[in-house]
Order: C-alpha cells, then structure tokens, then sequence
C-alpha cells in the first residue's frame, strides 16, 4: 500500500512543477549579472533580458552584483530558491574560478541548474596609443625584453580575461604582471590612459574605443578574424599557431530548478537568441548567439571546467 501513497505523491510533485512551468513567469523575474555595467557580461545579460521581458510580458529586473571574479552574484543566485525568479548571467569566469580560489562560497557544478549558453566573442588585445606598438609582434617583443615589467589588465581575477590572459602567457612564452580591476570599463579606462600596458578586451566593450581611436587593436582572440575588426589579425596568424579563445555569457538557475522549469526557460531563451532583432544586435557587438539545451550546455560547462583547469595548471596557477 505504501507503494501506491509514494507513487501518488510523486505523481501530484510532477503535475505541480509541470503546471509551475507552464505558468512561468507569474511575477518579475530578477537577473543577477556577476560582472560591472558596461562588460561583456552585463551588455549581453541585459539585452537578453530585454527581449524576455518583451516575450514574457514580466519584468526582467537586471542587478549587477559584481566582484571576486563573479563569485559574488553567483552565490546570490546559488542560495536563492529555486523557482526560476533568480537567475544568473554569468560569463566563462564561472569554470575558470574553481582553479583560481581555493575556497568558494558554493559548489560551481552541485549548486547550480544550467539552463542556457547566451553568447559569445572573441577578446581583442587593445594597447594605450601612448605605448607605440603597432602590431602584436612589437608587444611580444616588448615583453620578452623586460621580462614581469609589463603591467596587463583583467576584469578581475577568475574572468574571462585572467583566464585568456594566463593563457597568452603559457602559449607565446612570455611574463607580464596581471593587473585585476573591478571589471571591463575601468579595465580599459587605465589602458587607454597608459597606467597598464594592455588588456584583452571583449570586443562588444571595446568597439566604441578602438573606432574612436583612443585604443589600438592588435589581435583578435579568435581562430578567425572578426568581421567586426577585418583588418586585426588573430593571435594565431600574429604568432602563437593554435590560439584560440572565445569569452561566453550563459544562464543558470540555484540547483533544484525542474526540469520542466529549465526546459521551459531554454526554450524562451533559445527563440530570444533566435529573433532577428536581438541576433542582429548582438552580431553588431561582434558576439554570436550560441544555441544548447540544458542537457548540451551542461556537458559544455563540465568540457569547460576541465579544459580550464588544465590551461590554468599547466600556467602554474594554483587556487588561492
């Protein structure tokens, strides 16, 4: 008999959360993004909130909660309740921090449902027009004569831009100082001002600067140039064979969501990726829309977290 109580119960559980899926979203929807206003992160983050609160009919209420290489916003959202009302929009920050701190508030792959990849660019390597480099070449060459005098810029520890920073460093063989800032735009703000010699720039962030020609563009991170920037080679042609980093924005939910709840926003974002007026936006930003279910993305979020491990192991960067 007591068979038949549980089977009943599991029964009303599965109704309840496919009738919660089908009436999402009932209220504001609040979107934590982990990084400054002005990145990469948060201009993605909140363009696509913008379209979902179109589609939804609800407010999507975008907060930066920002600091400690996004591990700040994410533990807001790790510890929310999961109903699908707190979300996160976090950037590829969220598999490079567990191979930068040794102890983070919350579990990156237990605590966490993934939901959805956004989007994703490439970084350019933007330099001040004071340091008189032209090309990638002369930055090189510049680093391995003073070897640990350069100074280059992250958005903070554990971003996107440590991680393809450290990874610059392994594959070109050379030594610079990384300089964490709170995020992108005082990132590049010091760059272009000269107090640190470069900084990969997402490229969404870096547009305005470089067309405006207060930062010069020297590579592109991508395997291919951008269509954004013809005329800026690649690391991989400037130099260092192989090189290639994309920096991607994605969406989670705290662990617990159902799994009718995390299909039902996948498939919400995947048709906001998909509209033309958002792709559009986005492709003009130089960052394209990528296209998972939750089960794809968390098998690219776990090939993530290894591959960065690895990078960051073999760059002798230890958790902290």
């Amino acid at each position: 008999m007591k068979w038949w109580i549980n089977l009943a119960a599991a029964m009303l559980a599965a109704c309840a959360f496919q009738a919660l899926a089908q009436s999402y979203p009932s209220k504001p929807v609040h979107l934590v993004i982990s990084f400054t206003p002005g990145s990469s992160t948060d201009i993605i983050g909140r363009a696509v909130a913008a379209k979902l609160s179109e589609m939804w009919g609800q407010q999507v209420v975008a907060e930066n909660r920002v600091g400690a290489g996004g591990t700040i916003g994410s533990a807001v959202v790790a510890r929310a309740t999961a109903d699908g009302y707190t979300l996160l929009a976090n950037s590829s920050a969220h598999v490079a921090n567990p191979s930068i701190y040794a102890k983070m508030p919350y579990d990156t792959l237990k605590d966490f449902t993934n939901i959805s990849p956004l989007a994703g660019g490439p970084n350019v390597l933007i330099v001040g027009q004071g340091m008189g480099w032209k090309s990638f070449q002369d930055f090189v060459k510049a680093a391995k004569a003073k070897p640990g005098t350069l100074n280059f810029s992250s958005a903070g520890i554990g971003s996107g831009t440590h991680f393809n920073l450290e990874k610059l460093k392994l594959m070109a063989g050379i030594d610079v100082t990384h300089v964490p800032y709170k995020g992108t735009p005082e990132a590049i703000s010091d760059t272009i001002a000269g107090r640190v010699c470069c900084y990969f720039a997402p490229i969404n962030a870096s547009l305005p600067h470089v067309n405006g020609g207060k930062a010069l563009a020297l590579a592109v991170s991508s395997a291919q140039r951008s269509p954004l920037l013809p005329n800026v080679p690649t690391i991989a042609e400037s130099g260092v064979p192989g090189f290639d980093y994309t920096l991607w924005v994605g969406l989670w939910g705290p662990a617990g969501m159902s799994g009718d709840l995390a299909n039902k926003i996948n498939a919400d974002v995947r048709k906001a990726m998909a509209s033309p007026d958002l792709r559009e936006r986005l492709t003009k930003l130089g960052t394209l829309p990528m296209d998972m279910s939750p089960q794809q993305f968390s098998d690219f979020v776990k090939k993530e977290l290894d591959d960065t491990a690895k990078v960051m192991k073999a760059a002798g960067i230890k958790p902290q």
